[in-house]
């Protein structure tokens, strides 16, 4: 089995920093980047576009990232606070918009280029620590490119049953983090199977938080940790060539099409995932569509041998726990998605969830 050659490349895309309440600055969101390995960055402060910081930078680690900025878009003066709409290549302040989300995610439409993602879809709320849920309320909208599936900090916070818990999620959060929440994997798959091409990506959503007790300080999660965490990767059929517009382009495309997946990079490097499909004279990649025919063919291939699962319309029909790689003939049209799963301190992760192949009439 073989797959077309692409350029990977690994970003988070959902970060804040001290414009609105992140602990740390843009260089050290660019210095933790680049220590944790990452090609680019997307800061998303909350109501606030941040100009003149994108482009490509050195960092003490020898490596180059490219610095991009969004923005977090909800509305401040409502309680709690949900609906919360990640933004993308849009040059212009659109907070002002928030208190409609459905005119928001139309002003984003009317941009050259712009995309939006909802952010933690279905954030819960945390009793033990007074925390509302800042989940989106507003199902009734419609033009938004995706979902933020696998939001690290919201997953764990719904972990945080106790004081107790807490203090060892800080010491131990790996040993909490399992996966996106069930309702958001739920909802993708019920839009999917009504023929809604809603694509995915994966955050930490970084804060970079310093916390006091008494004389004592710590930054909880910093950044270069939540970095090596569960971040979005791309495919792109021309590599990055250092020019900061094509590539903001060529990134921001691949998010738009799905060309993409979410990784959960700590356990190991999901680097090499690869998802696609044949048929005759034609081939595409997760985020495309191929017309439904004799022969039409999925391809799943895994960065090393763990539980990979394909799902057509929010039921498995395929699973492969002995290999790396696994051939799928597609005999009915819809939305097909990959779900990978490894065993990490001594439970099942979630590792590796795709964006969809459409397989048409």
């Amino acid at each position: 089995m073989s797959f077309e050659t692409f350029h990977e490349y690994v970003g988070n895309l959902h970060v804040h920093t001290t414009y609105s309440d992140g602990g740390g600055s843009h260089r050290d969101v660019l210095e933790a980047a680049g220590a944790a390995g990452l090609d680019f960055v997307v800061v998303t402060d909350h109501n606030v576009l941040v100009h003149g910081l994108e482009g490509w930078y050195e960092t003490s680690s020898g490596r180059r990232v490219l610095l991009l900025i969004g923005e977090e878009v909800h509305d401040m003066r409502r309680s709690p606070q949900v609906n919360h709409l990640l933004v993308y290549n849009v040059r212009y302040e659109l907070a002002p918009y928030a208190p409609s989300p459905q005119n928001l995610i139309d002003r984003v439409g009317e941009s050259d280029g712009g995309l939006c993602f909802i952010a933690h879809p279905d954030d819960q709320p945390n009793e033990t620590f007074g925390e509302p849920g800042i989940r989106w309320d507003d199902w009734s909208v419609s033009g938004f490119t995706g979902l933020e599936l696998w939001n690290y900090m919201s997953e764990l916070k719904s972990h945080l049953t106790s004081r107790m818990t807490a203090m060892r999620a800080v010491m131990n959060p790996d040993r909490y983090i399992s996966g996106p929440h069930p309702e958001t994997l739920a909802r993708w798959d019920e839009m999917l199977k009504a023929g809604r091409f809603i694509r995915v990506i994966g955050n930490s959503d970084a804060h970079a938080t310093t916390y006091r007790m008494g004389p004592i300080e710590r930054v909880v999660f910093p950044y270069e940790y939540l970095f090596r965490c569960v971040n979005t990767h791309i495919l792109t059929r021309k590599p990055l060539s250092g020019e900061l517009d094509a590539d903001r382009e060529t990134i921001f495309n691949a998010l738009r099409t799905g060309s993409s997946w979410v990784g959960y990079d700590l356990p190991a490097s999901t680097e090499g995932f690869r998802f696609s499909s044949q048929g005759h004279n034609f081939s595409t990649i997760m985020g495309g569509e191929i017309k439904l025919g004799h022969g039409v063919t999925l391809q799943m291939g895994s960065p090393r041998i763990a539980d990979m699962r394909l799902i057509h319309d929010g039921e498995m029909v395929a699973q492969e726990t002995e290999g790396t790689h696994h051939t799928y003939i597609a005999s009915k049209p819809g939305m097909y998605r990959v779900e990978v799963y490894i065993e990490h301190q001594g439970k099942p992760r979630g590792w590796i969830f795709s964006n969809p192949i459409h397989v048409f009439k």
